[in-house]
């Protein structure tokens, strides 16, 4: 017979396993809620050994905010090619993938409270936002700064995005897939509207929307638009 013999973590490998036990426990239960005995008895570690690798509670919690943060980031980027209605249908479902697979700690972060209402992850929920709005610049081609109209569309849009996800966590009364084609439709809305009031934004939506298809969510917003004025 031969014993397994438990290999010995490194630093770095032990701040990363706790860290990811940390964001598998947040998925299911806000961090406030979950205590370092908790993380410490989920990886087969002590609770003085957990504070080895991590000076205090907070420092453990804002290291595994910091990666559910970056991974948030990362569903914004698409490639940026095809008509700009698919491509923030295919952002969405990643966008709404995180949110049902992190919901709790999805919550915690982007509401505040006692564990994740830090400076520094106040700082790392404005990272995610600039994060996103960087990206959507880039999908409207957009180089340097942004016209001010648009820069009220896309920020305007975003926390619509977020506080969108927020409430559809409580219930889930929405389909998603419903709500995804939604929040797609509510940033052409947005941007048609400022549109109406700046040729410089018309000008971008002109170029954007001639590359749309004829069943792309942008066009089916248009068709629903219609039929309701001629009903």
């Amino acid at each position: 017979m031969t014993t397994g013999v438990r290999r010995r973590l490194g630093v770095e490998e032990r701040r990363q396993q706790l860290i990811g036990v940390a964001l598998e426990l947040f998925s299911s239960r806000s961090p406030d809620e979950v205590s370092i005995d908790e993380i410490a008895s989920r990886a087969g570690i002590s609770r003085p050994l957990v504070y080895h690798y991590f000076p205090g509670k907070l420092s453990l919690y804002e290291a595994a905010l910091r990666r559910a943060a970056e991974d948030l980031s990362s569903r914004f980027t698409e490639p940026h090619e095809g008509p700009l209605g698919s491509r923030l249908r295919r952002v969405m479902a990643r966008f709404f993938d995180f949110v049902e697979e992190h919901g709790p700690g999805f919550s915690a972060l982007m509401r505040g409270g006692p564990a994740v209402g830090s400076s520094t992850t106040n700082a790392l929920v404005d990272s995610v936002r600039q994060a996103a709005y960087e990206q959507m610049l880039a999908h409207m081609g957009v180089v340097g700064r942004a016209p001010a109209r648009l820069e009220l569309v896309v920020r305007s849009w975003i926390s619509l995005v977020e506080s969108t996800a927020l409430i559809w966590l409580d219930g889930r009364r929405v389909p998603r897939e419903e709500l995804e084609a939604q929040l797609v439709q509510n940033f052409a809305a947005l941007a048609a509207v400022a549109a109406a009031r700046d040729e410089e934004m018309a000008t971008l939506l002109r170029g954007l929307v001639k590359q749309e298809p004829g069943d792309g969510p942008f066009t089916d917003l248009a068709a629903r638009l219609i039929s309701l004025a001629t009903d």
